[in-house]
């Protein structure tokens, strides 16, 4: 099944998106800053990227941004999964190469659903 990079700075959220992709027979790999997501989504190419927004250092747009306009990493899928609910921020992670927004907490179906639309898987 598909790898996933989760890109998060919260270890409850990385754990709690690591549980529920298991639970559903993804494998994960994680990092806990957009900078080492950065670096990460190079070395691994995961399938898809699940990408926090408010971290320190390198944000989750900043990491978007730089993970879908690299040529290496640029077919790889990148869902931002934030606590930031308003338009703009859902417009300027979109403007940034994200293929989704979802917002925390969010639902495991909606995620499982969200993952296998951009995966095509079935």
């Amino acid at each position: 099944m598909a790898n996933i990079l989760i890109i998060d700075d919260s270890p409850t959220e990385t754990f709690r998106f690591k549980e529920i992709l298991t639970k559903h027979g993804f494998t994960t790999i994680e990092a806990v800053n957009g900078e080492d997501g950065v670096i990460l989504s190079k070395s691994a190419l995961p399938d898809l990227v699940l990408m926090d927004v408010v971290m320190p250092g390198v944000n989750g747009f900043q990491a978007t941004r730089q993970i879908t306009r690299d040529p290496a990493t640029k077919h790889i899928p990148v869902v931002i999964v934030s606590t930031k609910d308003q338009a703009t921020d859902r417009l300027w992670g979109k403007r940034q190469g994200a293929k989704d927004y979802l917002v925390k907490p969010v639902d495991e179906a909606k995620l499982i659903e969200t993952i296998k639309h951009h995966l095509n898987v079935k």
